[in-house]
């Protein structure tokens, strides 16, 4: 496995990560417990030593899901975890706090469920316009320096708030949703963070499933399933959007890979300081995503999905109102 610095901040991990929230919510009924440990440790055993979580992924359950599944590799694995939401007494999340008292009670309580001795990289997981990011990052500031946290991170901020955070503290990682069919950081948030230094982790790297090829407009999802909130995600839309999906999938065909290795290696042909996070709940799948990290994209290969991916207007709003009001701030 290839591995990558996260900008300047001296955090190396694997070229891709695995991403764990969908081992306990959002893409319908959580598998069984010892089918997630069991994908988690072969990730370990094929080369992946970077692991993506969150206190609010179930809630709590996560974590400690990822904590059980890590245990016997401390110390040779990174784990990221976040804060930054109120989860009330019935496990409901019921909106933003980042107030600096709350930030260190997650982190008493994350370092239990994950069982580490210091939480390896830490995200405000969104930006709280209640509370100063000044306040937040020196907040972070502290607990690294009690030996609590290693590397401070953000998620879905804007450039300014970045900007403010990495004078107080230095920001290691930016983590925001990027792929092939989500470019928006494009504009203005991976410019700041490339001139200050800091590294890229994009999650949702194959659109939610989308981009695997395995969705169109007829796919049912599970009730439970977060999707069917997703404007992108609405019949119309995913018809729409498969042809993104042919575009996809005649490139991949050409180079003898599948559509999410190609979506994959295009984000690693980005630039050396981006991270990819794909989650699976399936070995197959994680073994397809492992394959990417050997595709080499020539800079012809580049031009030519750059050129087909532009004559396409992907339809819908990546996220309901709700959630959206929350991101770029």
């Amino acid at each position: 496995m290839q591995q990558r610095k996260l900008g300047n901040s001296g955090l190396t991990v694997s070229a891709l990560g695995l991403g764990c929230m969908g081992m306990s919510q959002s893409y319908g009924p959580a598998p069984d417990r010892k089918e997630s440990i069991e994908v988690i440790r072969s990730a370990v055993e094929r080369g992946i030593t970077f692991f993506d979580t969150a206190e609010v992924y179930g809630p709590y359950h996560n974590e400690a899901l990822v904590g059980e599944a890590l245990a016997p590799f401390k110390g040779q694995v990174v784990i990221a975890t976040k804060f930054g939401f109120r989860i009330d007494r019935d496990g409901r999340q019921s909106g933003l706090n980042s107030r600096p008292e709350h930030i260190r009670e997650v982190v008493e309580a994350s370092l239990g469920r994950l069982r580490v001795d210091a939480i390896d990289l830490l995200y405000q997981h969104r930006v709280d316009p209640e509370v100063p990011i000044e306040d937040v990052a020196g907040t972070v500031r502290e607990l690294i320096r009690a030996g609590k946290v290693r590397h401070f991170g953000l998620s879905e901020a804007a450039p300014d708030t970045i900007r403010r955070a990495h004078a107080i503290q230095p920001v290691a990682v930016l983590q925001s949703e990027y792929s092939l069919w989500w470019r928006e950081p494009e504009k203005d948030v991976l410019p700041t963070i490339e001139a200050l230094g800091i590294g890229f982790v994009p999650f949702s790297p194959l659109g939610r499933g989308f981009l695997t090829g395995k969705i169109d407009e007829n796919t049912q999802f599970d009730s439970s399933d977060f999707r069917n909130r997703v404007p992108r995600f609405s019949p119309e839309a995913r018809k729409a959007n498969q042809a993104l999906i042919v575009v996809l999938e005649t490139l991949a065909a050409r180079m003898k890979v599948t559509p999410a290795q190609l979506a994959l290696a295009w984000l690693l042909a980005r630039k050396p300081w981006i991270v990819p996070i794909p989650g699976t709940r399936k070995l197959e799948r994680l073994e397809e995503n492992l394959g990417a990290v050997a595709v080499e994209l020539t800079s012809q290969d580049l031009r030519e999905i750059e050129h087909a991916a532009s004559q396409v207007a992907v339809q819908g709003a990546r996220y309901p109102e709700d959630l959206e009001r929350k991101t770029g701030r």
